[in-house]
């Protein structure tokens, strides 16, 4: 199946599950969410597999971790630990995310800029100490997981510097609304449920992935 299906098999899921969660239609919902990430993963292979390149192993690993959390997150409303070990699941992803970009970075010979650095701090601080008053027994592991999303963001920013920009365009799009998509989802957890949110979460999170696995894509087919 040609990388162009695939993506657009995966965008009809993506919106098969937001429509279950827009009615709501649990079925559909759950049908839908577990086969994103697995659907994703072929789209990588089957686009890199004449390549024999190191870095697609941190991809693969990387969307295994989301698939996981994805799957461990639909539980979370029969027990609290399940929303726990969702978040360490895909804590694991952003540090296979990062361990993928700082190969980049290391390859590309891009020197570290301070101001990106100074732009997730004072996103991160600023989110924490909102949230903080409502986080009661999770304030360390929302705090642990901020940082370490934050961290894979300054490093995809760095992609930019890439001399194949456009892989570096949407390697830094993809963080971006990866970040935006966790940081609506805690709002929405721990600060006030909204109307939306969870569409809004899944359509962040569902494009923030394919975005980085596309830039992948270019830069290691290039």
């Amino acid at each position: 199946m040609r990388k162009n299906h695939l993506i657009i098999f995966f965008l009809v899921i993506l919106a098969g599950n937001i429509i279950g969660i827009g009615l709501p239609n649990e079925l559909l919902e759950k049908v839908t969410k577990p086969l994103l990430m697995p659907v994703l993963a072929v789209c990588f292979f089957s686009q890199t597999k004449r390549t024999g390149s190191s870095l697609k192993k941190w991809v693969l690993l990387a969307l295994f971790f989301s698939w996981a959390g994805d799957v461990l997150l639909m539980f979370q409303d029969k027990r609290a630990i399940f929303f726990l070990l969702g978040l360490s699941s895909f804590l694991l992803a952003h540090l296979c995310y990062i361990l993928f970009f700082h190969a980049l970075r290391i390859r590309e010979k891009i020197k570290g800029n301070p101001w990106l650095l100074i732009i997730v701090v004072v996103y991160y601080a600023g989110l924490i100490y909102f949230l903080s008053p409502y986080l009661a027994d999770m304030k360390w592991p929302v705090r642990v997981y901020g940082i370490v999303i934050s961290f894979m963001f300054m490093l995809a920013m760095h992609m930019l510097y890439l001399k194949n920009n456009t892989a570096g365009k949407w390697m830094m799009a993809g963080a971006l609304l990866f970040v935006l998509s966790d940081s609506t989802l805690a709002i929405n957890k721990f600060y006030q449920p909204f109307e939306g949110a969870g569409m809004l979460i899944i359509l962040t999170y569902g494009l923030a992935q394919l975005f980085i696995v596309n830039g992948a894509i270019k830069y290691i087919r290039n």
